[in-house]
């Protein structure tokens, strides 16, 4: 098992959520990051979707987050990332900061 991966991240904050001055409701948050998720299943650009919405400053470069290890990252957020196929992307993930999509890159 790998102690590193690189990955990727859509964050989707809301008003509430952990370091967040979003305006849109934990509902508004999840639908559209659950349209994110079809736009991606669809084909659609991971990169090109970060940097459309992602509300993280990794969004302007494509979501990259680069190379991080176990304990770098808050725990469902690591475990999603550290549980993906390298090229693979998960499913909706929810931290204390707001609803993620990641993509692990390696």
């Amino acid at each position: 098992m790998s102690d590193q991966v690189k990955a990727s991240h859509i964050l989707l904050m809301y008003a509430g959520s952990a370091r967040s001055s979003a305006t849109r409701t934990k509902d508004e948050a999840l639908s559209a990051i659950e349209a994110l998720k079809q736009k991606l299943d669809s084909g659609e650009d991971f990169a090109d979707l970060a940097r459309k919405n992602s509300d993280c400053p990794s969004g302007s470069d494509g979501g990259n987050l680069g190379l991080f290890g176990r304990g770098a990252m808050v725990r469902a957020f690591e475990d999603a990332a550290f549980g993906l196929d390298v090229g693979a992307v998960s499913g909706v993930v929810e931290t204390d900061f707001g609803y993620h999509l990641i993509m692990r890159t390696a």
